[in-house]
């Protein structure tokens, strides 16, 4: 029984036993309109002029009354990309969402994670030799052909250059596993300026709350006293100087041996008036004061905040914190090595690739004369990310990854290859998304062997063809038949060969 045809089918197709999508079978009622993409530099359209158009079934939606086809949401799907200073904005907009990937290549130290784990490998490494050494160039470049927007790559970087946005019908993002990291600061925090010194990534700022020395007690001059600090008690936490400007907090640039942000305290006695209020907030008793306490010292108080789009949980600042006030998780953990054997050509002065691109810069040189080693690394403060092994132009890095801390994975469709990504950050081995179609075929049934008859060989034959060439030799050996071959047509001097063997 056929199918009743809508009005809009051509009188030509009014015959046809079915129709589809709509439509009869040439198309109409069910004709797609291509997909236009906006690239950089504006637009273009598709061979056949128009935009392609995804097809996305309604999840078991049944429409009574309505042919098979009409059960279906066409939604068009625009890609587009743009750069915002130092910002790769891509974006997929539909008539339902919008996402946006925003990659930051300044921020992106070309750790290779993304590169590594994207299902669809739409994600490429650019030339970390010369990045690390001072080429101005992404460290990752994105094909947005083949880019799902899927927000792995944002969920799982582990210096934060990638972000993902997506607003309209989007599934939410507690569906999506994320690194399970963190800095708390706890009770036992005073605080103070050492961890905000510490940070390589100024992503800890200090707001000490309780009143300055002026606002309490006002500079009195020609006040006679004596002060004294114990530089064998002082942890150069700052709290002194943050209190009174008569005390000078020497800065210095932290390194991997030693973070700490200062390394001397002065007091400058014009500013001082020997008020011992210094004495009194100094936790660590390292003040002495001779004088007259003018009203009561305040309490230290203050907040601690941290930037997680900036922290990379280097642990620094809980190296330096003297009070154990820093509860932290990293991303990863790990081994951290060098393989000597690659090392024999490394000018870790003049290269430096290792130490640009370390988010934790724990690489230095050391610098005492019995330590023999050319390079030296503080394991406790890295992250295992892997940029520095990208770097090294030597293959003279190696980082191993024994866990990854990752909050839940929930049950979704996706779960498979997010679980796959995650295990590829410690195994190194990425399974990627399976294609593979399985189909039933018959049985082939093996054949029998047929033997070959072979024909018998006539020796009598055989003697009178080599009787034929062995007179044929001496003819062909003949200059006057060579030439007479060379110089006239083939009919001519095969009819002169054969006259000479018959005579």
């Amino acid at each position: 029984m056929s199918e009743k045809h809508p009005e809009e089918c051509p009188e030509e197709c009014q015959e046809q036993e079915t129709h589809v999508c709509g439509g009869c079978c040439c198309g109409a009622g069910g004709k797609e309109e291509p997909e236009t993409r906006e690239k950089e530099s504006g637009k273009f359209e598709s061979e056949e002029s128009g935009s392609e158009e995804f097809e996305l079934e309604e999840p078991e939606v049944a429409v009574p009354g309505e042919g098979e086809g009409e059960n279906q949401e066409k939604i068009t799907v625009t890609t587009s990309m743009d750069l915002q200073g130092t910002h790769f904005l891509y974006t997929q907009a539909t008539e339902k969402s919008l996402k946006t990937l925003d990659y930051d290549y300044k921020r992106c130290n070309g750790c290779g994670i993304c590169v590594e784990i994207c299902p669809t490998k739409a994600l490429e490494l650019g030339p970390m030799h010369e990045i690390a050494t001072g080429l101005d160039a992404p460290p990752v470049m994105m094909d947005l052909d083949k880019c799902t927007f899927c927000r792995m790559c944002a969920n799982l970087c582990p210096v934060h250059a990638i972000s993902f946005e997506a607003v309209g019908e989007v599934p939410d993002a507690k569906q999506y596993p994320k690194y399970d990291t963190y800095v708390n600061i706890n009770e036992k925090c005073l605080p103070c300026l050492l961890c905000e010194g510490a940070c390589p990534q100024d992503a800890i700022d200090v707001e000490f709350t309780f009143p300055k020395k002026e606002e309490i007690a006002p500079f009195k001059e020609g006040v006679e006293g004596e002060i004294e600090i114990d530089t064998e008690k002082c942890n150069f936490c700052g709290i002194c100087a943050r209190f009174c400007e008569a005390f000078l907090l020497l800065e210095r640039e932290p390194t991997p041996e030693n973070p700490v942000p200062f390394e001397q305290i002065l007091v400058d006695t014009d500013k001082c008036d020997y008020c011992v209020l210094c004495q009194d907030i100094c936790p660590e008793e390292a003040i002495k004061v001779k004088g007259e306490r003018p009203c009561e010292a305040p309490k230290v108080e203050g907040k601690v905040k941290v930037d997680e789009l900036k922290c990379t949980q280097c642990a620094r600042c809980q190296a330096v914190c003297p009070y154990e006030a820093v509860d932290l998780q990293k991303p990863m953990e790990g081994k951290l090595s060098l393989i000597e054997l690659n090392l024999k050509e490394c000018d870790p002065q003049g290269c430096r690739g290792c130490f640009n691109v370390c988010p934790s810069e724990l690489w230095y040189v050391p610098t005492d004369p019995e330590d023999p080693r050319k390079i030296a690394f503080a394991e406790d403060f890295c992250m295992y990310c892997g940029a520095c092994v990208k770097a090294c132009h030597l293959a003279a890095i190696k980082v191993e990854r024994s866990d990854v801390h990752h909050t839940e994975i929930p049950d979704t469709p996706w779960a498979t290859q997010w679980r796959d990504a995650i295990d590829s950050l410690k195994t190194g081995v990425r399974k990627g998304v399976d294609r593979a179609v399985f189909r039933e075929t018959e049985t082939l049934k093996a054949q029998k062997f047929m033997g070959i008859e072979f024909p018998c060989t006539d020796e009598e034959t055989l003697a009178a063809v080599q009787a034929k060439i062995d007179s044929l030799m001496p003819v062909l050996k003949s200059a006057k038949v060579r030439k007479l071959w060379e110089t006239d047509s083939p009919e001519n001097a095969s009819a002169a060969v054969k006259k000479k063997m018959e005579s």
